[in-house]
């Protein structure tokens, strides 16, 4: 469900992999509605149409897991995930705040419990970014470590490498006043920090009891191209965000990740303070784009036979 960018590619996966049959594809789009889906997608994918309406997609078919990409933000999404459950269909989405929704949405966290429950199904929320980088990678290398008392995490992303709709979310080529005209309408920056912070700290057993997010612009010291569009010296470049879990006002867990059209030294770092002490650095870090389809594709034959319920990526499996 979902056919833009990352649903596409998400697709692209599931035909690819061997443990799962792609039988159907739902977008609310016109333009795509009635289309083919390999017409759709540029490769083989059988002869089945895009449908708008998740019912008719399905068919009668049982044990069905839906592959959901059609937003970020859980409120817009919940009445798509509810659908599903009344279908009896687990559900692999990419939707960030799906990630650890009792942080932010507990009431829809709640409601969707309840409905996977009585359907029988397993929903988790997953990707690059909420779902693995900052969460679910720093909760695996810390089962190594002996007691922790804190961890930093980076990631930096050159927003070149990544699609059109990504660099225009971080406010490149935007003057200052434009970027933060836009944040304050909830219209830019990478959504899912804080729940990657939230999970980071179930995962390490850091027991922080408040979470706080900051986000700034990061501006271009010199004309930038390579982009989709030119980013002029002075214009925004992209975004910096901070996330930390704080345990009686001290700070235990901190996440950063820059986004940004000519970022220097792409890539994702991690270093917990513990017994040992362990770093980890993947140069150049994970391709998001592809990452994601591949994270959300594998989940879903282990979602197939997972406890019912809202789940996190942290009960998940470890192995594909």
């Amino acid at each position: 469900m979902g056919l833009g960018s990352i649903g596409q590619d998400i697709a692209r996966a599931a035909l690819m992999n061997p443990e799962l049959e792609l039988i159907g594809a739902v977008d609310k789009n016109p333009a795509l509605v009635g289309k083919k889906l390999s017409d759709v997608l540029g490769v083989p994918a059988g002869t089945f149409k895009v449908q708008s309406q998740l019912g008719l997609a399905v068919g009668r078919r049982q044990k069905v897991v839906l592959l959901h990409a059609t937003g970020s933000r859980l409120p817009q999404v919940r009445d798509q995930l509810l659908e599903a459950c009344s279908h009896s269909m687990h559900v692999v989405s990419t939707c960030e705040e799906l990630a650890f929704p009792w942080l932010n949405h507990a009431p829809i966290a709640e409601e969707l419990e309840r409905a996977a429950k009585r359907a029988g199904v397993s929903i988790v929320g997953t990707g690059v970014n909420p779902g693995f980088v900052l969460d679910r990678l720093v909760a695996t290398l810390g089962q190594v470590a002996g007691p922790i008392r804190s961890v930093r995490a980076s990631r930096v992303v050159d927003a070149r490498t990544r699609r059109t709709a990504l660099q225009r979310k971080v406010g490149a080529g935007l003057s200052e006043d434009e970027f933060f005209k836009l944040v304050d309408q909830d219209a830019l920056g990478h959504v899912g920090l804080l729940e990657s912070a939230a999970l980071c700290a179930l995962g390490l057993g850091l027991d922080c009891d408040d979470f706080e997010e900051e986000l700034s612009p990061v501006f271009a010291e010199e004309d930038i191209s390579g982009a989709a569009f030119p980013v002029k010296k002075g214009q925004v470049a992209g975004v910096s965000q901070v996330a930390v879990g704080l345990a009686d006002n001290q700070e235990r867990v901190r996440l950063e990740l820059t986004i940004a059209v000519g970022a220097d030294d792409p890539a994702d770092r991690i270093e917990i303070d513990a017994d040992p002490p362990l770093s980890l650095v993947i140069p150049g870090g994970l391709q998001g784009d592809k990452a994601t389809a591949n994270v959300v594709v594998n989940a879903a034959p282990r979602l197939a036979v997972a406890e019912a319920g809202l789940l996190t990526v942290l009960e998940l499996p470890a192995g594909r």
